[in-house]
């Protein structure tokens, strides 16, 4: 059986293999017939939005290679087992070295949120001691919800990287590391924001602690690669006839805004039990360890079995 992906690239104490999905393959051949069949690109790729407009541009990074939204929507649900979209992200970062199998280190999917234009007036008044204490007691509460459920309990360890926004650029990134109980290595999930007119651009890297430094050394030129395209950067937002959304720079890093009074409850990029999704997690591989990560008991031989998918 030829692995779906290397566990590390989520969790290198995760190292079974998927079964190939009944849906786009039906043996492991046609799946490996398809991977050698991908074409990356390392140039100039415009990012479009549902309407099929240009709204950003991303210059690939050296070292990386960017797939095509099409056939990332592919890989996120047929070969990852992530459960299907209506409509695919902008793509898929790759190191330049590796494929959707034989993932080693982290990915990058790439999507973009139109939620309005993101006031970024408080980011000079955040705590962000404060806000990590918020985070963490909202992190205990979910995981003691997980545990009288039967599921695995998870702890927020605190940032991997501190919250750094440039508000020149209007680029935020930071980092959180997780424990999930039953694991032995931490959790990685960072985190990018490019803010624009209308929206942002959300990127999410992907992997365990041990890749940290190496998206940290990355970072940089990950940030300079992508642009919005002329009219939809955030200077051109006009109060007139554009939206403003309903949080500021605290909500994105808090996950949309964590309101307690009300159904939002995203931690981390993590959709959590009982809660709606404002801000699309694009956690391409939670989805498709999720059940044996928060699940019952031990992972079943999937050799000879379907594909099982959450919904």
């Amino acid at each position: 059986m030829i692995p779906r992906f290397l566990a590390a690239f989520f969790f290198t104490a995760i190292l079974w293999s998927l079964p190939v999905s009944a849906q786009k393959f039906e043996t492991d051949a046609d799946l490996l017939k398809w991977i050698k069949s991908l074409k990356y690109e390392t140039n100039l790729v415009p990012l479009t939005n549902k309407d099929g407009k240009v709204i950003a541009n991303i210059q690939v990074p050296k070292g990386y290679k960017y797939l095509n939204p099409k056939d990332s929507k592919i890989v996120l649900e047929d070969v990852w087992g992530n459960p299907p979209t209506t409509e695919p992200g902008l793509g898929i970062l790759f190191i330049s070295s590796e494929t959707p199998l034989d993932l080693g280190s982290y990915a990058i999917t790439i999507d973009y949120v139109d939620e309005g234009h993101v006031d970024d007036e408080d980011s000079k008044d955040i705590n962000y001691d404060d806000l990590l204490a918020d985070l963490k007691d909202s992190t205990k509460e979910e995981s003691e919800l997980r545990k009288k459920d039967g599921y695995s309990g998870l702890e927020l360890v605190g940032w991997a990287s501190n919250p750094y926004y440039d508000s020149a650029a209007k680029k935020l990134h930071w980092a959180k590391e997780y424990k999930f109980d039953g694991t032995e290595t931490n959790t990685l999930n960072y985190n990018i924001r490019v803010l624009g007119r209308s929206g942002y651009l959300l990127l999410n890297v992907l992997g365990d602690i041990s890749v940290l430094k190496r998206v940290e050394n990355d970072v940089g030129r990950i940030l300079e690669s992508v642009e919005f395209s002329e009219g939809n950067r955030y200077a051109d937002y006009d109060s007139k006839i554009d939206s403003l959304a309903a949080y500021g720079i605290g909500g994105l890093i808090a996950g949309g805004l964590l309101k307690k009074a009300g159904l939002f409850a995203v931690i981390g990029g993590f959709l959590l039990k009982g809660a709606k999704l404002l801000i699309p997690a694009a956690i391409g591989l939670f989805y498709a360890i999720r059940r044996f990560v928060f699940g019952k008991g031990k992972p079943e031989d999937t050799a000879s079995g379907p594909g099982d998918k959450e919904t």
